[in-house]
């Protein structure tokens, strides 16, 4: 997925721009802090200039929203699994939600430093919300096909449903990113409750199902 938090198109075979990132990278994994790292230190570590930096991204929560595009495509990948109609509706939702922690257990510190840089920047901020308002059309056109198929009752507008939906799982992963004490399984369980409650009246799941 192309989020375009980099200021030139993508190039993989740019070296400077992955040693930036790359630096960025160490440094959180590090345990550095967002707000303790400077564009100096990124530069620094990479072996460029801060001009350099500047050539390629704006400031330092764009160049993490950058270092973080993995989850983005995670996210897509879970948004595909959940909107494949040849699949019960339990297992593609279970299956949606488990690739969001899945993907949080993989790059949790990049996504704890971009919840600090979506926090500190507005651009940031903006971008962040477009992406989760696509997310959601897409939700709310699934919901509406549901319903027209008679596999789902009516219910609560599709579009204000499936944002608040996605809003849900926002916050759930971003309390796991930080430390939730929660089982993963007993949360990922109750979130797919949640959505085949809210989306198609009722969950047969029974309460067992494995998440891990």
């Amino acid at each position: 997925m192309s989020t375009g938090f980099d200021r030139r198109t993508p190039n993989r075979g740019d070296e400077r721009r992955a040693a930036l990132l790359a630096a960025l990278d160490g440094l959180l994994l590090a345990g550095e802090g967002l707000a303790s790292i400077t564009i100096a230190d990124v530069a620094r570590r990479a072996g460029v200039t801060r001009s350099a930096f500047y050539f390629y991204f704006p400031n330092l929560p764009m160049a993490v929203a950058a270092l973080v595009e993995p989850l983005y495509d995670d996210a897509s990948s879970a948004t595909e699994l959940l909107l494949d109609a040849q699949t019960p509706p339990s297992q593609r939702i279970t299956s949606m939600i488990t690739v969001l922690f899945d993907s949080i257990d993989r790059h949790g510190y990049a996504f704890r430093a971009a919840l600090e840089a979506r926090a500190a920047d507005p651009d940031l901020r903006t971008v962040w919300e477009e992406g989760r308002d696509d997310y959601a059309r897409q939700v709310a056109r699934m919901i509406t096909a549901e319903r027209r198929a008679g596999n789902a009752p009516a219910g609560a507008d599709a579009r204000a449903l499936a944002s608040m939906l996605l809003e849900l799982n926002d916050r759930a992963v971003e309390r796991y990113a930080l430390g939730s004490t929660r089982p993963r399984k007993h949360q990922v369980a109750a979130l797919a409750s949640i959505w085949l409650r809210s989306v198609y009246g009722t969950d047969p799941t029974p309460s067992s199902r494995s998440t891990r």
